[in-house]
């Protein structure tokens, strides 16, 4: 799993705080994923993303223009995990 944090690179520390809460919320599960925090207003454009911060879960825009609670974050990922897993049971 891919996580990535698009801020603005004048964001502060609104970017920082969603990336200490991606991360205990990837440690209190015990999941392994790639976690990238981008300060670049391309990466917004890229990524259709107007306000800051935002939470991009394998190329999915999962949350925009707020820091996310850890309960929130772990509920996201436990949902993308079970979709994974349906669609290779699926296949």
């Amino acid at each position: 799993m891919r996580i990535d944090i698009i801020c603005k690179p004048d964001c502060g520390d609104r970017c920082h705080r969603t990336l200490a809460n991606v991360r205990q919320a990837l440690d209190q599960m015990r999941f392994d994923a790639e976690v990238h925090l981008y300060q670049d207003s391309r990466k917004m454009i890229d990524n259709r993303v107007y306000v800051t911060p935002a939470l991009v879960l394998d190329d999915v825009v999962r949350i925009a223009g707020r820091v996310p609670e850890v309960v929130e974050i772990k509920s996201l990922i436990a949902e993308r995990a079970r979709y994974i897993r349906r669609l290779r049971d699926a296949v």
